[in-house]
């Protein structure tokens, strides 16, 4: 037919995406070209962010650890005063959990996040920094032997952050973030289908490892910083292989158009949205 007829491939082919992108849109899957819908089924590896995407993106204080006499309020008052400037979830997380306490909050001046470690704010005139291991290493302070509990945090699957302040680290604050109630059916049915899935996280190593652990992962990227997502993607295009990225926040953006199909998840932001081929 195609051969006696050349109109027959110039009809098929334009209805069968037509038919197929409506087929995906009627089950929430919203296909935005028939490149994407070609390319996707050529895929072999896909990589996954770890917040919003795995988990639910709603983290919440778990633990709360003092050192030098400190008590667990008054850290969680000058760290929540502190985040109120952040936009981040785990920041979020700890301005809530704040307020549940009705704890009385002070306005931080000279604000400066630094992607991928922290934050750096002045409370009453003292300087605090609140982030993780990479934050504490570059800014040199001392961990004042709260190692220990941080690893066994981390291990526990939990987010922790340093509280150091005038360069005396006084604590730490833990956060968890709960894993979707389909994410291991989902990685389950990735791996059924011959995909390589890969966690993308910022998370540190022992914490991505444990969630990874949990969804039935095996192959994780921590410790990336947001502006080195895309790069992750592009050593994978470099070995020859398709890659999907599946991601939901600002920092995804750059990873989702760089990879062969990027795939957003329509709860999270604008810019992530309209940087995917295909969106959920």
């Amino acid at each position: 037919l195609i051969i006696a007829c050349p109109c027959a491939l110039g009809l098929a082919t334009p209805t069968a995406v037509i038919v197929g992108t409506g087929k995906g849109a009627e089950n929430g899957v919203l296909i935005r070209s028939g490149e994407a819908l070609e390319t996707a089924y050529k895929i072999n590896v896909i990589i996954l962010d770890k917040t919003g995407t795995l988990t639910l993106g709603q983290p919440v204080v778990t633990d709360i650890i003092t050192a030098h006499g400190s008590k667990k309020d008054e850290l969680l008052m000058i760290a929540a005063s502190a985040e109120r400037g952040s936009e981040h979830p785990l920041g979020e997380s700890i301005v809530n959990a704040a307020r549940e306490k009705n704890l009385v909050l002070t306005d931080a001046t000279e604000f400066k996040a630094i992607p991928g470690q922290g934050i750096v704010a002045k409370i009453n005139g003292q300087t605090v920094l609140l982030g993780n291991l990479k934050l504490m290493q570059e800014q040199g302070c001392s961990l004042d032997g709260l190692e220990k509990d941080a690893v066994r945090l981390s291990n526990e699957g939990k987010t922790p952050m340093f509280l150091v302040i005038n360069g005396r680290t006084v604590g730490i604050i833990s956060v968890a973030d709960t894993l979707k109630p389909y994410s291991k059916e989902v990685v389950r049915e990735l791996h059924r289908l011959g995909l390589k899935v890969i966690m993308l996280t910022g998370d540190n190593q022992r914490t991505a490892k444990a969630i990874a652990k949990e969804t039935g992962i095996n192959c994780t990227i921590a410790e990336v910083l947001p502006e080195h997502k895309a790069q992750e993607v592009k050593k994978l295009q470099e070995k020859g292989k398709m890659v999907a990225m599946v991601g939901d926040g600002i920092n995804d953006a750059p990873a989702l158009a760089q990879s062969n199909v990027g795939i957003a998840i329509c709860t999270g932001t604008d810019v992530a949205i309209e940087a995917a081929d295909i969106n959920l």
